[in-house]
């Protein structure tokens, strides 16, 4: 049996994001970097929507990580921005949870970490949790795995895994 292709295996992991998020009333928003929304593109195009999804910042430079969602200046790569974009973001669409991705798609290093190099992190104002990830491939690759992984994250979350 051939395996689900990331984008395919994305829409279904944010539908269940979507019921599950539905199911408890909460909120959800994000902050993305490398991702460039493609998050929240996939969030927004799951069921209802309009009900549970606050929305999301795409704060691709660093000025706007700074400026916008309140990230202490210095690295970008790590798993510190992760968690202040995830506050960050939580705070500004007053959501319940926010899920934030930065990293390095590639193809070269940035501030000293491989293309692959991915940090991603839930906040739910109570609890938070950081992840680090190394993925291989193309820049899109790396984008899709991304995408992929922060839904996972969001559907652990919410009690939903499995």
């Amino acid at each position: 049996m051939a395996e689900a292709e990331p984008a395919d295996e994305a829409a279904t992991i944010a539908d269940r994001v979507a019921h599950a998020a539905q199911d408890q009333g909460l909120t959800i928003a994000v902050a993305e970097s490398l991702t460039s929304g493609a998050i929240a593109s996939r969030l927004g195009a799951a069921p209802d929507a309009s009900s549970w999804f606050a929305g999301g910042v795409v704060a691709y430079a660093s000025e706007v990580k700074f400026k916008v969602l309140d990230v202490v200046p210095g690295a970008v790569v790590s798993a510190r921005c992760a968690a202040q974009m995830a506050r960050g973001a939580a705070r500004l669409m007053a959501a319940d949870l926010a899920v934030a991705v930065t990293g390095v798609g590639g193809p070269g290093p940035v501030e000293g970490h491989p293309a692959g190099t991915v940090f991603l992190a839930v906040s739910s104002g109570s609890e938070e949790q950081v992840l680090e990830h190394r993925f291989d491939g193309s820049p899109q690759h790396v984008v899709e795995l991304a995408t992929l992984a922060a839904l996972q994250a969001l559907l652990s979350a919410l009690g939903a895994a499995g």
